[in-house]
């Protein structure tokens, strides 16, 4: 008995290719399930991977089989109940086959569906597949942090999975030509000598020129085949040079209010927000800044910790927000070299006199010089001066200003899709 042992050395995806086109194929049912997940689960938790479901059904592929065709003869048992022409009557509880999602019967078999965990990875993959900045313009192509291998032409070394055959095999002909064309010149001046001397009458042919001529052809025929068919002289490896890709700079700019009337409930959504935001900017754009600003009476700078999870509250007064944020921009982010992206989370609640100001502040020094600004206000409760007087903004700079109201966490992700939708091509 024969043994066979395969020792081809495969790393642990060996089957990815595979496994992405199978992702492909299902694509619409893989996004239901990661829409759904997303509305059960928290946004804290939602680089995990997640468990997809697919019908039996939908996974059925054609076969191609022969089909009875032809002249048949076939024998069938006979029965005490029925005679010919009777007629059976439809079984009420159903027969074998494959079970519907919610059906129960008492006989025959059926079939589970097809269940699968995705990866992290590709959860996120799908969970993000259609949004992006919006507006994304490349200000400055400055920063090469980001290369793509590009040809850069033919060299003498290199490694082997870089080998150039066509370029290899026209130098090793080229080589064999130049080191035998004088030999091969003089092989056939011999053998044409030889055969001369060999259709002379036999007393006129000359026994030692014929033997010096035999080993001399010999000789040159050794010396021809010696020649190697490919020298490593001749090898050829195409040159990858990595060429450097310009880079756009982007800063977002996270506010959030985070005064007396936000109630813990209200942080919870927004800091779930900005954390699906946050997730979302830094898997997308490896060069981006993420500025968050917190603010009730005063704003403040704070980092990703302070931001999410301080406790510090008071009055409102959102205008201090969009102030700090226009004040950054001067002193960091020059428009004529960024990419300026905000967003801004509160539940409505501002001092009446400050909405006429902000209205101003975004009108005048922050939409002229953002790509986006989204506004998320998180209330059940009837819009504010506040939410009126950015409809009015809403209205005249469509394209760079949006705003969504949010009430409950499972809003969260309709809403952050909505704000950052890809536009259609």
């Amino acid at each position: 008995m024969a043994y066979i042992v395969d020792r081809r050395i495969n790393g642990k995806n060996k089957s990815a290719v595979n496994r992405q086109r199978f992702l492909q194929r299902y694509k619409k049912h893989i996004k239901k399930a990661v829409s759904e997940s997303i509305s059960q689960r928290s946004i804290t938790n939602v680089e995990q991977g997640e468990s997809i479901s697919i019908p039996q059904k939908d996974i059925a592929e054609p076969i191609i089989h022969h089909g009875q065709g032809g002249k048949r003869s076939v024998v069938h048992p006979g029965n005490k109940e029925f005679l010919k022409g009777d007629q059976i009557p439809r079984p009420s509880g159903g027969g074998a086959g494959s079970g519907g999602e919610g059906e129960a019967s008492d006989s025959g078999e059926g079939e589970d569906a097809f269940v699968f965990q995705i990866t992290q990875d590709e959860f996120l993959e799908f969970l993000f597949e259609d949004l992006e900045l919006p507006n994304l313009v490349k200000r400055q192509l400055a920063g090469a942090e980001s290369f793509k291998q590009v040809h850069g032409g033919i060299i003498s070394e290199g490694s082997p999975s870089r080998i150039n055959i066509g370029r290899s095999m026209r130098s090793a002909s080229a080589r064999r030509t130049a080191l035998g064309s004088a030999s091969k010149k003089r092989l056939r001046a011999l053998e044409a000598e030889l055969t001369e001397m060999l259709t002379r009458e036999h007393a006129k042919q000359d026994q030692t020129r014929i033997k010096k001529l035999k080993e001399d052809i010999e000789k040159l025929q050794r010396k021809i085949k010696r020649i190697p068919f490919v020298d490593t002289f001749d090898l050829r490896y195409n040159l990858k040079i990595k060429q450097p890709q310009p880079v756009a700079k982007a800063v977002m700019f996270c506010i959030m209010d985070v005064s007396g009337s936000m109630t813990q409930v209200t942080k919870d959504i927004a800091k779930r927000f900005f954390i699906l935001l946050y997730m979302f900017l830094k898997r997308n754009y490896k060069k981006i800044d993420v500025v968050f600003i917190r603010h009730h009476t005063v704003a403040k700078e704070v980092d990703e910790e302070e931001f999410f999870y301080s406790r510090e509250t008071g009055g409102t007064i959102v205008s201090s927000a969009l102030k700090m944020m226009n004040e950054i921009v001067e002193d960091r982010y020059s428009p004529e070299e960024w990419n300026i992206y905000a967003a801004q989370a509160s539940d409505g609640d501002n001092w009446n006199d400050d909405s006429p100001v902000c209205g101003k502040l975004l009108t005048e020094n922050i939409l002229p010089i953002v790509q986006h600004f989204a506004y998320l206000e998180i209330t059940p409760r009837q819009h504010q001066a506040l939410w009126r007087e950015y409809a009015k903004i809403q209205a005249a700079h469509s394209e760079e200003f949006a705003m969504q109201q949010l009430v409950s966490a499972s809003d969260i992700f309709p809403v952050f899709r909505e704000l950052f939708q890809k536009a259609s091509a």
